[in-house]
């Protein structure tokens, strides 16, 4: 899946940043749907599936990826033969699509030495401490290891959690590591036994608690493989399962500070399952994303399995602003009131026809002259920040050479006054004087397309020509940038932004 191009080009940054110790990996990947059988469906529970890849073990060796950690903006692993891993990924519009860099290197005992034999190399847990430094568990020799890097020798932990594996059979010690503001949370590869499965530091102190797996998971012999933390204090755990009759089964639950678990989703048969061992948080704009990974166990059985996910029930998508008033404006400056018709929906637009006059009098001539009817929405530029949604969507002629008229003029919002707040119309240009029959409307405050003369780049001296704002119709605006986009569509900095089936504009009119 990865484009020849793009592999050389991520291999030869990273080539430049990693240090030597590290192996530079081009990895071979194969994109996963959530059910194969239906590839539209992409919920699951309380999860929003957001793309998967099968990565090719290769000539590596990839495999036995056990613990993960979304750190300084790549994933990390560690692996079953002493090895970590840390992946690029490739996302588009939030959706993982490829894995276009791995750097790879073998994890040192405490002299400084490679870990070689299975029983102490068998990493199954990382975790990214407050002080900068790793943590990482492992099993058969039951253990954590402080690591300053990934590439430097270890230290002895010397942590009371680690206590929670004390007697453990040497393939069932500690499969998770957490971090919380209270410390750490820990827990080890069983279920409902004597002894409670995970502990958490709080108040100086360790609390054992037990959290039993998912009814769905009932008579699986389900255990937590994996687990992270966000920063609201709320941690998620992966549960994992196999049987040889009813094969690989997987679930995410939620454990809220009290230690209280709620199933978010169970992964049964027919949706992708393997022998998940790995799960991260990703926060990004109020928003919990979770990653997991599965072992493959260096067999051509199973796979090494890489899944995105969003909490739908951690969402907090903010209402679009409301559009300005404008009251005050109109009482001081003049302005024309337009209706654009679409298949979606009116939208009424106020031209700032005194403090914008020639950007705003260029757009009435394309209304009066009918040059928008017909044309449409084209575009929808998605911004990953709250409050959500946010972005701009783009339409109008789209260069159209028998509808466009010669570029005007460039009126900088440092001359008009006005601002790319929520609703704005702005002018699309390549440079200034090129504007002509392509727009944009702003859904929520975008003032970093002002002009800003004190900018080192031209194009943001210069900024774009706000020459109205939205008075009615915000609804409508939000519904074309909800549109489906086509990842393939575009070029550049578009790419991908290009709506599938462009909305509309059927008539561009006056407001009697």
């Amino acid at each position: 899946m990865t484009s020849r191009l793009a592999r050389f080009a991520a291999l030869a940054l990273a080539f430049l940043a990693a240090p030597l110790a590290a192996e530079e990996i081009m990895p071979l990947t194969e994109p996963v749907a959530l059910d194969e059988a239906q590839p539209e469906n992409e919920t699951v529970g309380e999860l929003a599936f957001l793309g998967g890849v099968v990565i090719e073990p290769g000539d590596a060796k990839i495999g036995g990826l056990s613990g993960l950690e979304w750190h300084d903006g790549k994933l990390h692993a560690v692996s079953d033969d002493g090895r970590w891993f840390v992946m690029t990924t490739d996302e588009l519009d939030g959706k993982l699509v490829d894995v276009i860099a791995i750097e790879a290197g073998s994890l040192k005992d405490l002299k400084g030495k490679r870990l070689r034999k299975k029983d102490e190399a068998d990493a199954e847990a990382l975790v990214h401490g407050s002080d900068g430094s790793w943590l990482i568990a492992f099993e058969q020799d039951h253990r954590i290891w402080r690591y300053s890097t990934l590439d430097s020798e270890a230290a002895a932990a010397d942590l009371p959690i680690a206590d929670l594996a004390f007697g453990a059979d040497s393939n069932s010690g500690l499969e998770t590591l957490a971090m919380t503001a209270d410390g750490l949370i820990a827990c080890r590869e069983w279920a409902d036994a004597d002894t409670p499965n995970c502990m958490r530091e709080r108040g100086g102190g360790l609390v054992g608690f037990e959290v039993s797996p998912p009814e769905e998971l009932a008579g699986r012999n389900a255990v937590p493989t994996g687990g992270d933390c966000a920063s609201g204090g709320t941690c998620y755990l992966l549960f994992r399962s196999y049987s040889q009759d009813q094969g690989n089964a997987a679930a995410m639950v939620a454990l809220a500070a009290d230690n209280t678990a709620t199933t978010l989703a169970t992964l049964l048969p027919p949706l992708t399952l393997d022998n998940f061992e790995g799960l991260t948080v990703r926060e990004e704009q109020g928003r919990i994303f979770l990653y997991i990974v599965s072992d493959n166990n260096f067999s051509d059985s199973q796979r090494n399995l890489l899944m995105k996910f969003e909490v739908l029930t951690a969402r907090d998508d903010s209402a679009l602003a409301p559009p300005p008033t404008k009251e005050a404006d109109e009482a001081t400056y003049e302005t024309v009131s337009i209706v654009l018709e679409t298949t979606m929906g009116d939208i009424t637009i106020a031209l700032e026809t005194e403090r914008a006059p020639i950007t705003a009098v260029n757009f009435l001539r394309y209304v009066d002259e009918g040059r928008f009817d017909g044309t449409s929405f084209y575009r929808a530029m998605r911004l990953g920040r709250e409050p959500r949604p946010n972005g701009l969507i783009q339409g109008g002629t789209r260069w159209d050479p028998k509808r466009i008229l010669p570029g005007i003029e460039h009126e900088p919002t440092t001359e008009t006054g006005l601002s790319h707040t929520s609703g704005a119309l702005s002018m699309a240009m390549g440079e200034p004087g090129t504007a002509n029959g392509d727009f944009s409307i702003m859904l929520q405050d975008q003032i970093g397309l002002d002009a800003r003369p004190d900018a080192a780049e031209p194009v943001w001296q210069n900024g774009y020509a706000v020459f109205g704002y939205v008075t009615d119709g915000m609804d409508v605006v939000a519904a074309i940038h909800a549109a489906p986009t086509d990842p393939d569509l575009g070029e550049g900095a578009m790419k991908g932004q290009m709506i599938a089936e462009p909305v509309i504009i059927r008539k561009a009119r006056r407001v009697e």
